[in-house]
This record gives structure tokens, C-alpha cells and sequence, in this order.
């Protein structure tokens, strides 16, 4: 009998560490493992397209670690040993790999441009107050087949322009203001994903393919001046 009592309590410990994880706020590491994952079920073929964009816009708006697993809960990477929370990426653990930095496109009662070839991060944030931001991937080089831009724009705008051979998916709100995103699906299966997410207050926040860029013949001018580089130096 005592030793049933005493049972009891070590069962329930995994159970209680478990249900404490669930509720543990996720960080924006978490929610890239989680896309990570959903990615990998898309190219073996276990998601369609539309069952990973779905999803992938419901991890977006995920506030718990709990809410995040919801989403994974029938893929075999889910079942494989779940890793504890991920750190927040302004506090790295010993080993850890840092993950890459945030890029931040401000405009207060000013403008903010951001575009010309330069190299696309994982996750971008755009706040606009009585100014305006404007964001252009048309020419840029995309490290991260998935692009995260957080856009607010208080008495501003943010506008979001994207290659044509990319997707493009939008998950937002307005309040007095306008949030439109012209959803963009791409043939290519490893064309980047953008996604952009945000509130407009008294604003807008609009994202939309820009005619005649795609990233192919970008990155083909990038690997020709490369190439034309190499050989002046051989």
C-alpha cells in the first residue's frame, strides 16, 4: 500500500513537467522548429499544400508550446523525442547555435525603405507611425526558404513587395485600417515562403508580387558577377 502511495506521485511527475512545458510561452525558435518540421512533412509528401500553408499560418499565431504541438501531433518528427522549449534567441545556451538576427525597419513620422539586392534573414519587423515602410524582395538574395515579416503600421503604412515565383501567404488584422495580403502560390516546391502577419491602426499594410522579378534570374546575376569576380583574380 505504501509503496502504490509513493508510485503514484513519480507517475504523475513526467505528466505535470509535460502539462508545464504545454503552457510555457513559445518563442519565435519554437515556432521555426515546428515550420521546420511542417516543411519536411510537405516535401515527403505527408501535407499538401494547402494542409502546410494552413498550418504553418496557425504556428504563426500560436502563443503556447502546447498550441504548437497541435500542429506536429501526427507526423513521425513529432514522436521522435520532443525537445524541451526552445531559448529565446537574445539568450543562448552554452553550445547552441545562434540563431539569426532579427532585422528591424522602422519609420516614425519618416520613411523607411528596404530593398536593391541584400541578403533576406528569417525574420523581418516593420513598424510604420505616421511614417511609411517599404519592403522590396524583388532583387534580394533568400538565405531561408521561409521569411517571417511582422508588419505594424499605426497612422503608416507597410508595403510588401515579393519576386512573382515565390509564395506569398498573409495572416492580419486592421483596426480602422486595411490589411490585405494577394496570396501567391508558387509551382516551384522550393521557392521561399513569405509570410506576413500584423495589425494596421488607423493604417495599411499591404504585400503583393511585383511584375516581372522572379528570384531565379536574380540569383543567376548574382552567381555571374560571382563567376566574373573569380576570374579577374585568377
Amino acid at each position: 500500500m505504501d509503496l502504490q502511495k509513493h508510485a503514484q506521485p513519480q507517475d504523475a511527475a513526467p505528466r505535470v513537467a509535460e502539462a508545464r512545458v504545454s503552457e510555457m510561452r513559445a518563442s519565435d525558435a519554437d515556432r521555426d522548429r515546428i515550420a521546420d518540421m511542417l516543411r519536411d512533412a510537405l516535401a515527403e509528401g505527408r501535407l499538401t499544400a494547402e494542409e502546410h500553408a494552413d498550418r504553418v499560418e496557425g504556428v504563426l499565431a500560436a502563443k503556447t508550446v502546447g498550441e504548437l504541438d497541435v500542429f506536429v501531433r501526427d507526423l513521425p518528427a513529432a514522436h521522435a523525442g520532443r525537445p524541451a522549449a526552445a531559448p529565446a534567441p537574445d539568450r543562448p545556451t552554452a553550445g547552441a547555435v545562434p540563431a539569426d538576427p532579427e532585422e528591424n525597419v522602422v519609420a516614425v513620422f519618416s520613411g523607411a525603405v528596404r530593398k536593391g539586392r541584400w541578403r533576406v534573414g528569417r525574420r523581418i519587423h516593420a513598424y510604420a507611425v505616421f511614417g511609411g515602410v517599404e519592403i522590396d524582395l524583388s532583387e534580394a538574395i533568400f538565405q531561408h526558404q521561409q521569411v517571417v515579416i511582422k508588419a505594424f503600421a499605426v497612422f503608416g503604412s507597410v508595403e510588401v513587395r515579393v519576386p512573382e515565383n515565390v509564395s506569398l501567404r498573409g495572416a492580419g488584422g486592421g483596426v480602422l485600417g486595411n490589411f490585405e495580403v494577394d496570396a501567391l502560390d508558387s509551382p516551384e516546391a522550393e521557392a521561399p515562403v513569405v509570410y506576413v502577419d500584423g495589425w494596421a491602426v488607423f493604417g495599411a499594410v499591404e504585400a503583393r508580387p511585383k511584375r516581372g522579378k522572379v528570384v531565379a534570374d536574380i540569383l543567376h546575376r548574382v552567381h555571374r558577377t560571382v563567376e566574373k569576380g573569380l576570374r579577374k583574380h585568377v
